[in-house]
């Protein structure tokens, strides 16, 4: 009974100094408010507004065709240049493609020959260099197919391709940024705030108080975990609710109850990661330098960008000691998908078993802290 009203007393202890700190508290609405509509807003995965510079030495009704098929939002009006002006706007990256017809390009066609044309790409831009020029390819694919029929000339394909989008029909970045963005800013807030707590107890000379007290390092941990996590908790609730829905429209499924439960999963274990960096840093200067490179790797290599597959082996093994990546199936799985417990169970039950491991080795570095306090 003891162990619990001083793990109550201790985490109001913390909501009291959270609530006294305004740059941590502008901190979590920032991070859950302004960057998740900044971030969903801004950064695009789609082609959008792509600028094609053309250079057509066939002058042919097929090749204004296909011209004529680059249209917004996907691109800009394409511009005829010559193949110099062409080079110069590429080097200086005034073209994110140049699309180049050689001469007797509509009579190779219908001539039944293969003619080549030619697409650079601007690969600097690798986003929409991967997806532009698939693009390119799709849409130069189906003019010449559509013109060659009209125009009498056999051009069939032993199968035909009919792509069906799940989950994200109009394959928008906006819908998948905002989501992501949010699970950034847990994994952000989780590691800093909870180590910047036990960071400030130090600095402040509060930590000589606790010492005097009937509490123990499991009971100190464990408030800070429970508080802090208590008000990221809450601000990424409010975050999906009002921001990535209200705000920004996406619409997401799975249960909020089973969201509410893997979020509190993950808290438990990062904040217990940020415990444990937090005892081996011995000023904020330092905890901040330790900080940046683990969570930066955490979100990087999470899988939420890159797959896990296309991840070295050892890279790859790796990173399933992180939580992050398995935070990252579980929302994926519920909020994408629809999907329930009997689906995402995995990644909570590793999340909690990291958490338990974080804990202990953080309750171990902060019993020896206190150890050497006194």
């Amino acid at each position: 009974m003891r162990f619990l009203v001083n793990l109550w007393r201790l985490s109001i202890k913390e909501l009291w100094s959270l609530w006294n700190d305004p740059i941590m508290l502008g901190l979590i609405v920032y991070a859950l408010t302004i960057a998740v509509m900044t971030v969903a807003t801004g950064v695009k995965l789609e082609v959008v507004g792509a600028q094609v510079a053309v250079v057509d030495r066939d002058q042919s009704v097929l090749s204004h065709r296909i011209v004529d098929a680059l249209r917004p939002p996907f691109f800009k009006a394409p511009i005829e240049v010559s193949l110099a002006e062409a080079e110069r706007g590429m080097d200086v990256g005034r073209w994110g493609f140049v699309m180049e017809f050689p001469p007797k390009f509509e009579a190779d066609v219908l001539a039944g020959r293969s003619p080549g044309l030619a697409l650079t790409i601007d690969a600097t831009a690798m986003v929409q260099a991967g997806n532009g020029s698939t693009l390119i390819q799709n849409i130069v694919a189906a003019e010449v197919a559509e013109w060659a029929t009209t125009a009498g000339v056999e051009a069939s394909l032993p199968i035909a391709v009919v792509p069906r989008v799940h989950f994200n029909p109009n394959i928008e970045g906006r819908w998948f940024n905002a989501i992501m963005q949010v699970i950034n800013s847990v994994t952000i807030l989780s590691v800093i705030l909870v180590g910047a707590a036990v960071i400030r107890e130090r600095e402040h000379g509060t930590i000589e108080h606790l010492l005097v007290m009937p509490i123990g390092a499991i009971e100190i941990a464990l408030a800070k975990v429970l508080a802090n996590g208590a008000v990221i908790l809450l601000a990424t609730l409010l975050s999906i609710e009002l921001v990535v829905r209200g705000w920004l429209g996406v619409p997401i499924g799975g249960s909020r109850l089973l969201f509410t439960l893997g979020t509190i999963v993950y808290l438990f274990s990062t904040t217990s990661l940020g415990i444990l960096i937090a005892t081996v840093a011995n000023s904020m200067p330092q905890f901040g330098l330790m900080a940046i490179p683990v969570f930066t790797t955490m979100l990087l290599l999470s899988g939420n960008m890159t797959p896990l597959e296309s991840m070295p082996d050892v890279l790859r093994w790796g990173m399933h000691a992180s939580p992050s990546v398995y935070y990252v199936q579980f929302a994926q799985a519920l909020l994408y998908r629809d999907a329930g417990i009997d689906i995402v169970w995995f990644p909570l039950a590793v999340m909690a078993v990291l958490g338990v491991l974080f804990l202990w080795a953080a309750t171990r570095r902060f019993h020896d802290m206190l150890s050497h306090a006194g």
